[in-house]
């Protein structure tokens, strides 16, 4: 097996000096550029040599192809053992659980479910139960001072 390297993080040129430069990948241009020249001790130039193996490129971190889904019908021929799917950003609700459901029947994993209605459900009851133990609270502490005093010990 080929032993693997971490890839460096590109910045650009004296990004870290100035604040109004980006760290953004720039190819260095300048005449005297140590980056351009690969001064040692200078941030790396980005260079085909760092690329990946054509076999491991853009798959997912799982190491399956990633396809991009915004209709239920194009999950028809998706193989489960070497495709994740992903939803589309721009795909509604009902559309999303259709997909959910055909993905489920075909045992595909989705990345990106959308579970967005679901944490609101959990944190609309969260809410109910705070303020049912608050109403509890206000019920046993008397609100003024003439109900404490018209109590009879």
């Amino acid at each position: 097996m080929p032993k693997t390297y971490r890839r460096p993080t590109f910045v650009r040129e004296e990004s870290w000096r100035y604040k109004r430069v980006k760290p953004s990948w720039r190819s260095p241009s300048g005449k005297t550029s140590r980056v351009r020249r690969s001064k040692e001790g200078w941030p790396p130039v980005v260079k085909i040599g760092y690329s990946r193996a054509k076999s491991t490129r853009n798959l997912h971190p799982s190491g399956l192809r990633e396809i991009l889904i915004w209709r239920p019908e194009e999950l028809e021929g998706v193989n489960a053992a070497t495709t994740v799917v992903r939803i589309g950003h721009t795909v509604g609700e009902n559309k999303r659980n259709r997909i959910i459901e055909e993905a489920k029947r075909r045992s595909l994993r989705i990345l990106n479910p959308g579970v967005k209605r679901e944490a609101e459900e959990a944190k609309a009851e969260e809410e109910e139960v705070e303020t049912d133990a608050t109403e509890a609270e206000r019920a046993e502490v008397p609100e003024t001072v003439n109900e404490i005093e018209e109590k009879p010990p």
